[in-house]
């Protein structure tokens, strides 16, 4: 049985811990939350995600560090939705939109944990029907397995009606355990973007990257990317079809500072990306460290943002008949 940290809302927080001989994975059953990821670079065990020593910070200082993100991850404008001619009005938390689920979403609440065997961890969650405003009750599931150095997640949900579900992993990588990502490299493979107004919901068009601060389809520093450094939060259109190898990463990630390279596995249309420019914890994070300004970068791949009111954007609709189903693979080693 996973190890209890702490106490949230009268329920036990545990944490399981997955290791090979390359790495050692922290996974807590409140939001699914990655706490801890560690792998070997010069002698050192590299903290490669945000996050804190112990559980306390989590509830008060976590900008949703690791979580599993949902029911609908990302921003649905307005905070509603239509759906077999119904109106369903949601729990708004950032400003008139709902972003990640709403204020109590996935990555807030307390799971249920079990291991099955050494390196895999299966966590449960019920939702019920209404929560957040979502119609229908879903039985989540998420499984995380560590093979050598990369972390396979697998999520589930099964709704008993229709209902959007869209849901994301939520990392911030930093490959360097410390100090800002503006000298990481990245790549992502995609040609195009969603454009948004200014509350972040989009506008409905697809439009290249070329010419555009959102531009990796070339390994390029994320700070050449931003130079204004304005930040940056958007969602990638990812290849599909034909074009998508699955077996190809979708997004790499390499610090030469530590010689450690992540890399991205996804069956999920979009990605967002964003680079945390006015990040400021004032609590110590792994290690002691001082989480600042692009202090990590998420890469999330995951349905389009406000899908759920753009039909013409890749449906999120999950029914009895289709449940939801999203495998990620995450890969961070010394290269």
């Amino acid at each position: 049985m996973p190890a209890v940290i702490g106490q949230f809302d009268g329920q036990d927080v545990r944490e399981a811990v997955l290791e090979s001989a390359e790495a050692r994975v922290s996974i807590l059953n409140y939001g699914c939350v990655i706490r801890d990821w560690r792998v070997e670079a010069f002698g050192r065990a590299v903290p490669c995600v945000l996050g804190f020593s112990e559980f306390a910070p989590y509830p008060v200082h976590s900008k949703s560090f690791g979580i599993i993100a949902g029911r609908v991850a990302n921003r649905i404008g307005g905070a509603s939705f239509e759906l077999g001619g119904q109106r369903y009005d949601l729990k708004a938390n950032e400003g008139a939109n709902i972003l990640h689920g709403g204020p109590k979403g996935l990555g807030s609440v307390v799971w249920d944990m079990e291991m099955s065997g050494p390196n895999t961890v299966i966590l449960r969650y019920v939702s019920p029907d209404g929560e957040m405003g979502f119609p229908g009750r879903v039985e989540f599931e998420v499984v995380f397995r560590l093979l050598g150095l990369e972390l396979v997640c697998e999520m589930r949900g099964v709704p008993d009606r229709p209902t959007p579900i869209n849901l994301a992993q939520h990392n911030y990588y930093n490959l360097n355990g410390g100090g800002d990502v503006l000298g990481h490299v990245l790549e992502i493979a995609a040609d195009l973007y969603t454009p948004v107004d200014e509350a972040l919901i989009p506008t409905g068009e697809l439009l290249p990257v070329g010419g555009t601060h959102l531009d990796f389809r070339t390994p390029v520093l994320i700070g050449e990317r931003d130079l204004q450094r304005q930040g940056i939060d958007h969602n990638l259109v990812l290849a599909s079809g034909d074009a998508r190898k699955l077996d190809e990463p979708v997004a790499s990630l390499w610090s030469e500072d530590t010689g450690l390279e992540l890399q991205l596995f996804s069956d999920q249309p979009g990605l967002q990306l964003f680079n945390a420019p006015t990040m400021e914890i004032p609590v110590p994070g792994h290690d002691g460290a001082s989480y600042g300004a692009f202090g990590g970068v998420c890469l999330e791949p995951q349905g389009f943002p406000d899908a759920v009111n753009r039909p013409e954007f890749p449906d999120v609709v999950a029914t009895p008949e289709k449940p939801y189903f999203q495998r990620l693979g995450m890969r961070i080693a010394p290269v």
